[in-house]
């Protein structure tokens, strides 16, 4: 392995004020430390999010009762066992994602997974979020008297965004040491709303005309797309678990990431769908984020705006984070925190855009749904390689680039690893049911979308047999000499 992968490293007593140097560099045993329950608060600070009461009150919209609602949100959430299992192969390997997922697609194969899908999903949701804190900023500045309606929300996500990319130039470090705080105070903040939403919740909410059979059933797939689109996406939970001991237990690992993500997410989807039982449908229309507004005391309303932004901040630092380190698994030659600035512009350009040209409702379903057919398949391939190999990952090895490399495969490529996730993605736009876009089997079903169960199911289907297919070729044949009679 090359001696530039070994050379920097990160001591954990370094103070706050020291930026994170390391990019995908291997981390020794020796710079090893933490535990798993810290996983907790990094990722509970993220989930503590104003995009989560955004969904649960769309669910609402859909048509569905409320028992319907928090069944599909529970339902949903629970595919943050998936985060946690993919989090795991981080102490294995002591590198990140981006890397372990060499051992998927072979080396050159990875380039253009990575490139390709692993830079849709960060900038989607850096644009999400952002734009999440910009709406929610420029309906609190409007009510102070600022209505410009494109330099508010535009200088807010300029500012937002510079913050967070200070997040991830300081990396690793801060987010383990400040996200227990953020987490904390973040709660605070939004179980106060929650105290406020609660008097205009109607809490003997029925649809005005029940949805039965086939309607029923599209809602209910469409809203389980929506939701499974949020931990689905978070196939770089490696890059937070990657400092901690090779010898931490698994199980640990897997719980503190998935309970830490799925406990908010679904506490705070409920409340985004009871708050909506209490908002007509012509507030609506106007944006979640007025009506949310409306309900709170005016003292309430700036402390609100800025836990939003706190929680886009911690958790597009997050994003961006993983992202920097994505540019140089592929090969590109930049630093880590030149490429945290790049990340950061090409997030702020499609945050502005989005504002431009949507609703903050619209853009979440829209691209939450469409972001399926790339997060399903790479989360159903990386969690499944997982089990394959009983995560069992050489750090050294993933870092062998030439060829007759372990993981050059044919040519720099895994053909398994590819077709599973070529397939999968196929597959799953089948059976897709969008405002953009409708599968020909979704519709000729009725309109229900099947996309995530798909996804998942083809993946990894594809991915073991191909992978069984290709070792069983790879063995050695075993030649029996004849004896003469």
């Amino acid at each position: 392995m090359p001696e530039s992968h070994l050379a920097d490293t990160v001591n954990p007593s370094e103070p706050l004020t020291h930026p994170e140097i390391r990019g995908i560099e291997l981390i020794e045993d020796s710079e090893r430390h933490g535990r798993a329950r810290g996983l907790f608060s990094v990722w509970a600070a993220p989930s503590v999010s104003v995009l989560n009461l955004t969904i649960g009150a769309s669910l609402v919209i859909l048509g569905m009762e409320l028992w319907q609602v928090f069944a599909v949100i529970v339902t949903a959430n629970l595919l943050w066992i998936l985060v946690g299992l993919v989090a795991i192969s981080g102490p294995a390997a002591g590198t990140s994602g981006s890397v372990i997922t060499r051992a998927i697609y072979g080396i050159r194969g990875n380039k253009v997974i990575v490139a390709f899908y692993g830079w849709f999903i960060s900038a989607v949701f850096l644009a999400l979020n952002w734009l999440a804190a910009s709406f929610m900023g420029a309906e609190l500045l409007a009510r102070a008297g600022f209505t410009d309606p494109v330099l508010g929300p535009v200088v807010i996500t300029i500012v937002v965004a510079a913050v967070t990319v200070l997040v991830a130039v300081y990396g690793h470090n801060l987010i383990l040491r400040v996200y227990p705080v953020v987490a904390t105070v973040l709660l605070l903040i939004f179980l106060l709303v929650t105290f406020f939403i609660l008097p205009s919740v109607n809490w003997s909410y029925a649809p005005a005309e029940p949805l039965q059979g086939l309607p029923l059933w599209s809602a209910v797939t469409v809203g389980f797309a929506i939701l499974a689109s949020g931990p689905l996406s978070f196939s770089n939970s490696p890059d937070m678990a990657r400092y901690l001991p090779r010898s931490t237990k698994a199980a640990s690992i897997i719980a503190a990431t998935a309970l830490g993500g799925m406990l908010p997410g679904i506490f705070f989807t409920s409340v985004g769908a009871l708050l909506a039982t209490g908002i007509d449908a012509a507030a609506m229309e106007l944006g979640i984020e007025s009506a949310l507004l409306a309900m709170l005391p005016a003292w309430l309303g700036p402390l609100f705006v800025a836990g939003v932004i706190i929680n886009t901040i911690s958790l597009n630092g997050m994003t961006t984070y993983t992202a920097s380190m994505a540019f140089q698994s592929i090969g590109v030659p930049i630093r880590r925190i030149p490429s945290a600035v790049v990340v950061g512009g090409i997030g702020t350009a499609l945050t502005i855009y989005l504002m431009m040209s949507t609703s903050l409702l619209e853009a979440v379903n829209l691209l939450l749904q469409l972001l399926i057919l790339i997060s399903g398949p790479t989360m159903a391939i990386f969690a499944t390689d997982v089990i394959l190999r009983r995560n069992r990952y050489n750090g050294t090895d993933l870092f062998q680039e030439r060829p007759g490399g372990p993981f050059w495969y044919t040519g720099g490529w895994n053909i398994p690893g590819m077709l599973a996730a070529v397939l999968g993605a196929v597959s799953a736009s089948l059976f897709l049911n969008s405002s953009l876009y409708t599968g020909p089997l979704s519709a000729a079903m009725g309109n229900i979308d099947l996309s995530v169960p798909v996804a998942l199911l083809v993946t990894s289907t594809v991915y073991v047999l191909w992978t069984r297919m290709a070792a069983a070729g790879r063995r050695p044949q075993v030649l029996t000499a004849k004896v003469p009679a």
